[in-house]
């Protein structure tokens, strides 16, 4: 498995800056405006949202050796040709890179799902997590240090040729998608969406969309609350704490002994964000962000667990795919969100924003999740009640949690981890 996470991890790194590396050279390259990158981010964007389920359908059927390949193929031509596409055409071929891009998130969960026991998952996922967050840190950072370098061209190029090596080490290594007692799933048919995309799913992809969308809401909340101080030039920092305390989060959590459910992680994770903005210089917003980055990594680490605990085998790639996609929508439409919020109120309103989107998921997740059959919607009260019930009473029950009183706790059921 350690291969595969290093291969995964430059082929991660290339894709978390693809979209910075587009917008430099729409500006730098093409000198069009901010407005013009951003249409060509929002066209990568979509296709990337759109292509996950699909592509991870596609290796449900036909394995991975044979997507794999292809995808590699359209990303070197895209990545190749972006110097010499006017906007008009970039804009449209930007939208099918997204659509094929290399699933390289998909196929390594996938790929730790089948890898790995069902006591081993949450500790894998939760290094896969951190994986995720060390791509953030370093992939748009090392492609902003290498355009003031070289020109906005051979940026492109390097990207491009980071995913087609990334992505061709995964196709060589060809992990295992489905454990050795899966391995007849295919054979044995697909089962219909409505067996497995269903109530608990669904609550596991909204609490995927809200983390995202919380999590992106954070960094622009970040440059707002440093732009009124005047202090842009510390937001690197503040980010780089967020990174590094959401590592050893997604570390400690992986540690753990017993799981946390997943609506419990991303409520707390919302309710600390909402008071960092009280922080209105960079010392404390170093210090105020620390809660969300230690609870990012677990966060999204329970949610990938989740989803490869109710996907039947036959169909985990397109789980994973949608999984992908919830994830994607979410970071594009955080900074919209928040960013009218902080047009309406003040910078902290950006905070107040990204946490109570984080809490509404959270709650959401929580009332789907729940089994009883006519289910009392939860207030704020109760809901921050039956996070103090879960932290307190929670007692090993076969290999996961289970509380004592919490109407929101694991249901019955060993594949709804919600």
């Amino acid at each position: 498995m350690a291969s595969l996470l290093g291969v995964s991890f430059l082929a991660r790194t290339a894709i978390t800056a693809d979209v910075m590396a587009l917008t430099l050279y729409v500006v730098l390259g093409l000198k069009m405006s901010y407005v013009a990158a951003g249409g060509v981010a929002a066209a990568l964007t979509t296709g990337l949202a759109l292509g996950g389920p699909l592509l991870g359908r596609m290796i449900d059927r036909r394995g991975l050796r044979t997507v794999l390949p292809a995808t590699v193929v359209v990303q070197a031509v895209f990545w190749l040709s972006v110097p010499v596409l006017p906007y008009g055409i970039l804009l449209g071929t930007a939208f099918a890179a997204g659509l094929l891009m290399v699933p390289v998130q998909p196929v390594t969960r996938q790929a730790i799902a089948a890898m790995t026991t069902a006591e081993q998952r949450r500790a894998a996922f939760a290094l896969e997590s951190v994986q995720g967050e060390l791509s953030y840190m370093v992939g748009p950072a090392v492609v902003i240090l290498c355009a003031a370098k070289a020109s906005p061209a051979v940026v492109a190029w390097g990207l491009g040729a980071a995913i087609v090596v990334g992505g061709t080490g995964i196709a060589v290594l060809n992990p295992p998608l489905r454990a050795e007692d899966e391995a007849d799933a295919g054979a044995s048919g697909r089962p219909p969406r409505r067996e497995w995309l269903g109530v608990g799913m669904m609550a596991v992809l909204t609490m995927a969309f809200g983390t995202t969308m919380l999590l992106g809401g954070v960094d622009l909340a970040i440059v707002a609350t440093l732009e009124e101080a005047d202090q842009v030039s510390w937001a690197a920092l503040v980010v780089a704490v967020l990174g590094v305390t959401s590592v050893a989060g997604g570390l400690i959590h992986g540690a753990l002994s017993r799981p946390v459910p997943t609506w419990l992680l991303l409520g707390l994770l919302g309710l600390v964000t909402i008071p960092a903005g009280l922080a209105h210089d960079w010392p404390w917003l170093c210090v105020a962000v620390v809660g969300t980055g230690f609870l990012a990594a677990p966060t999204l680490s329970a949610v990938a667990d989740a989803v490869s605990r109710l996907a039947p085998a036959g169909v985990r790639g397109e789980a994973t795919g949608l999984q992908s996609s919830a994830q994607s929508a979410g970071f594009a439409l955080g900074s919209p969100v928040v960013g009218a919020a902080i047009d309406v109120s003040v910078p902290a309103g950006g905070f107040a924003a990204a946490g109570l989107t984080g809490l509404a998921a959270a709650l959401t997740g929580c009332l789907l999740s729940r089994r009883s059959p006519s289910p009392r919607p939860p207030t704020a009260v109760s809901f921050l009640s039956v996070c103090v019930t879960q932290l307190h009473t929670s007692q090993p029950y076969q290999g996961r949690t289970r509380s004592r009183g919490s109407s929101c706790g694991p249901p019955d059921d060993p594949n709804e981890t919600a």
